[in-house]
């Protein structure tokens, strides 16, 4: 028979929603399954039992994977009158211990026992549920009876003690269908980014939104819209500009076709407190005589359990339990750098912390014990010590204490509270933080040291990925939008790059980049309009306030004009577009330099939005990527030069033009083989001799590139030269073969066709033709008959003495002549050839055609014959007597 209290049978109550989780026999999962049952309880909207639900899941799910060593198997149902927990484990011979039986539930100090007695204590009505291969502990807790529609009330406060809000408070509500497009937009939300609905609606929240990019660590925008519950801090970009810190509560639901989206709700960042939702101490979820019992973590008692398991999330825990801890108006927290001579700020409450996170102040902020960072500190009135705590410069507070955080005697961070009124605290108040501090000091270093390693590993396959695509391009220009690519929006919000041609050269803005387009014309327009930064060859970043100082002068000079006080020109196209650069560039500057083989090429300018800073760790990484693009642009612009070169020197190896023959058509196909080469080992030639008579010639160099086209220009020039002093055919090649012969062992086997020719009278033309080891010229005549206009000859450079002879031939009204290179014969598919058979089919085929059109369709059926790119340079030369009109 149950003992009173106790239930076994079924419950009867309609459920109307379920939430099951499996968690790992390991001892972090039970603060994983306190997490579960606490979003889900929240989601469903049952705040006022969540705290009694985790402190009695926590306990059985201890004893499953702790004691029992299983997986434990939480489910919760949800029903009309309140909420039903099961936890489950594999090891079903446990027994249980029920009331009224010898057996005793123990004390509440010990481990084993203490779960069932919570549920005792706590719950509505719980049980024990056996099956054959597992075994299930469930309790029910009941919502407590209290007026409709109310979730929480507190007690009546006079007026006087009620926040102070700065205006009415705005509540942005944005809703995000599933592809991550907006579909709703209150006018909350028009009135604090000023969008109009329809100038939003239907376009992505990452249009708009902020998020902050760290490569490596923490929630994209694409993620945090999927999971069904998520809070924190971001940015979203307003219609002037600006970037507007807010705080949201995202809350995923589906419609009844169950269709999901993202309801997201937005308050100023500073008005946090009207969304966050509360957290909870131990002591709230202890009951009467049961927390007497407990033993209470001091680092739980300051910052609540769970604790969260991101550095961010900690941090601004931290701040937070702290200002209430001393009733403070402020709070803030710094982490040290590595070598303890500098403080980030990490994270605010109070003060405007769009403005302040990533600030660096050094950790000696004074001169002795009394403003260093390294011990505690209480300021009374900080008018009297002005600069004492840089950070709160202008934020109105009076009174300060700061306290150290310490790891193993190394200073780790700074926690510090401050209020407006002077004379609030005391050296009783400065050992309370200190003891906080003390409690949440190596949590605070362990979780740094995590997003450390997490940003280290993400930082390195950033940099992978950056080295693989500056090594893909040797072009300038787009190596150039590459590293502005890269830094834009992962690094910073904006980016500029200088490039300096030499080292007598000014630096020249070469590329600008903004993550919002619309921006990059006023950014561009402000930054040429001031001096460069100097090109300072010393590594790592420096600031750079010139741009914003610009842009804040811009912006006051356009909004005097705009008001009738002065007319001075002003940047932009209207106050609108100057208001919104000035934001775009207000935060922090910094110039990195671009060296490459010990000379500054460059300068990569890095900028963030109004009042926002670089944290030390992405500069770090922009410092290890301007390295790596130096380099990059720095051989992208040798690549060029030589290039540039290169092909000047390749088109001086090509006759400027090809002269007028009288009564002859003359066509010229040139394709060099290899990337950026304009000529090869194949060239061609055709030029005057004397009056009437004409030098052609076409040869192909052993080889391919520089050395081929050495010799090619040998050729060609020595040509011309023999030519015009008179030589005959034979002549001018025996004397080039003598010369090929003199270059030793640069020289290179040359196969050529060389002839001269004598347009006629009566339309036809004469000439005498050598060929030297080369292709043998091709003639077609009307009718279609292809047959060698030459007979071969042994080729040059390999022998001293060559005895070569001419070849006369009478090209006759209609005929052509097609000389060509073995670039076009010998054209291969596979184990196929084009050949010279195949060349004369297909020259068989352009009877009629003019020489342009032979030519064309000579190179059409090289291209056709394999699929692959032609490796070897191809020259087609061809000639054609045309027919005489017919009167």
């Amino acid at each position: 028979m149950a003992e009173p209290g106790v239930e076994t049978r079924t419950r009867s109550s309609v459920i109307t929603a379920r939430a099951a989780a499996s968690f790992d026999p390991v001892g972090r999962s039970v603060a994983t399954a306190r997490a579960f049952v606490r979003d889900t309880l929240q989601g469903w909207g049952y705040a006022d039992i969540v705290d009694d639900a985790v402190v009695l899941t926590s306990e059985l799910v201890t004893n499953a994977v702790v004691h029992a060593g299983t997986t434990a198997d939480v489910l919760c149902l949800r029903t009309d009158d309140g909420v039903r927990v099961e936890v489950g484990d594999r090891y079903p011979e446990r027994e249980v211990p029920l009331q009224g039986t010898a057996q005793s539930f123990g004390s509440p100090d010990r481990e084993g026992g203490r779960g069932l007695l919570l549920c005792a204590a706590i719950a509505s009505r719980w049980g024990v549920d056996y099956a054959p291969t597992h075994k299930h502990v469930w309790f029910q807790l009941d919502l407590p009876e209290r007026p409709v529609g109310i979730r929480s009330a507190g007690p009546v406060l006079p007026v006087e003690l009620l926040p102070v809000a700065d205006g009415r408070i705005r509540v942005a509500v944005v809703q995000i269908d599933r592809s991550g497009a907006i579909n709703a937009w209150n006018e909350d939300a028009e009135e604090l980014f000023g969008y109009a609905a329809d100038q939003v609606i239907g376009k992505q929240l990452t249009d708009f939104a902020a998020w902050p990019h760290t490569p490596g660590i923490a929630t994209g925008i694409a993620d945090a819209l999927k999971l069904s519950r998520w809070e924190g801090s971001y940015g979203v970009r307003a219609a002037d500009g600006r970037t507007v810190a807010v705080y949201a509560s995202h809350l995923r639901v589906r419609d009844t076709s169950g269709e999901p989206s993202t309801v997201c709700l937005l308050v100023r960042d500073f008005e946090r407190a009207v969304l966050q939702s509360p957290q909870r101490t131990p002591s709230d979820t202890a009951k009467g005589s049961l927390s007497e019992g407990r033993t209470t973590d001091p680092f739980e008692v300051f910052i609540g359990s769970p604790a969260p398991d991101d550095l961010d999330g900690l941090l601004q825990r931290t701040v937070e339990r702290s200002r209430d801890m001393l009733d403070a108006d402020s709070a803030f927290l710094l982490l040290a750098t590595d070598d303890e001579t500098e403080l980030e700020v990490r994270a605010t409450t109070g003060l405007p912390s769009a403005r302040q996170r990533f600030a660096r102040v050094p950790v000696e902020a004074g001169t002795g014990r009394y403003g260093s960072a390294r011990m505690p500190a209480v300021h009374d009135d900080l008018t009297a010590v002005p600069g004492a705590v840089p950070l709160l410069n202008g934020t109105g507070m009076r009174s300060v204490v700061t306290v150290p955080l310490k790891v193993e005697g190394r200073l780790t961070g700074s926690l510090g509270v401050a209020a407006e009124a002077p004379g609030r605290y005391s050296n009783e108040e400065a050992l309370r933080l200190q003891f906080a501090a003390d409690r949440i000091a190596l949590a605070v270093e362990s979780a740094r040291l995590g997003e450390l390693e997490r940003l280290r590993r993400g930082s390195l396959s950033f940099l992978v990925e950056a080295s693989d695509l500056l090594a893909g391009t040797l072009d300038r220009d787009q190596t150039l939008a590459l590293m502005a690519q890269m830094t834009v929006p992962t690094l910073a919000t904006w980016c500029a790059v200088y490039t300096i041609a030499d080292q007598s050269s000014e630096p020249y803005l070469s590329f600008v980049l903004h993550e919002d387009e619309e921006r990059i014309d006023g950014l561009k327009a402000l930054l040429s309009k001031i001096d460069p930064p100097e090109p300072v060859p010393a590594p790592g970043a420096r600031v750079w306030n010139a741009p914003s100082e610009a842009a804040h002068q811009a912006a006051l000079r356009t909004s005097m004009r705009s008001l009738g006080l002065g007319s001075t020109p002003h940047l932009g196209s209207g106050i609108g577009t100057t208001l919104a650069t000035a934001a775009a560039v207000g935060g922090e500057t910094v110039v990195l330099p671009l060296v490459a083989r010990n000379r500054v090429i460059g300068m990569l300018t890095l900028g963030k939005p109004t009042d926002d800073h670089f944290r030390q760790e992405i500069l770090e990484l922009a410092e290890d990527l301007s390295r790596r693009a130096a380099l990059a642009l720095d051989n992208s612009r040798l690549y060029s030069e030589r290039m540039a070169i290169s092909q000047s020197l390749q088109r001086s190896l090509l006759p400027p033009e090809l002269p007028h023959v009288p009564n002859v058509e003359v066509e010229v196909i040139y394709r060099a083989a290899g990337e950026g080469n304009e000529v090869g080992g194949d060239f061609y030639d055709l030029f005057p001799i004397r009056d009437g008579a004409y030098g052609f010639a076409i040869g192909d160099v052993c080889g391919t590139g520089p050395e081929a086209a050495a010799v090619t220009g040998l050729a060609r020039h020595a040509l011309r030269l023999l030519a015009r002093e008179g030589f005959g055919g034979p002549a001018v090649l025996e004397r080039l073969n003598a010369a090929i012969l003199d270059e030793g062992a640069r020289s290179r086997f040359l196969t050529l066709l060389y002839g001269e020719l004598w347009p006629q009278e009566d339309g036809s033309a004469i000439l005498k033709v050598v060929c030297a080891g080369h292709p043998l010229p091709l003639r077609l005549r009307p009718d279609g008959t292809v047959e060698p206009a030459a007979e071969p000859q042994p080729l040059l450079g390999v022998m001293e003495d060559l005895e070569l002879y001419e070849q006369m031939v009478t090209l006759d009204p209609g005929d052509v002549l097609l000389c060509v290179t073995d670039g076009v014969t010998e054209r291969r598919e596979g184990t196929r050839m084009l050949g010279d058979d195949g060349l004369a089919d297909v020259l068989a085929t352009c009877t009629g055609l003019t020489a342009g059109a032979v030519a064309a369709r000579i190179l059409r059926a090289v291209e056709r014959f394999a699929a692959e790119p032609a490796s070897d340079d191809m020259a087609i030369l061809a000639m054609r007597v045309p027919m005489p009109h017919n009167p």
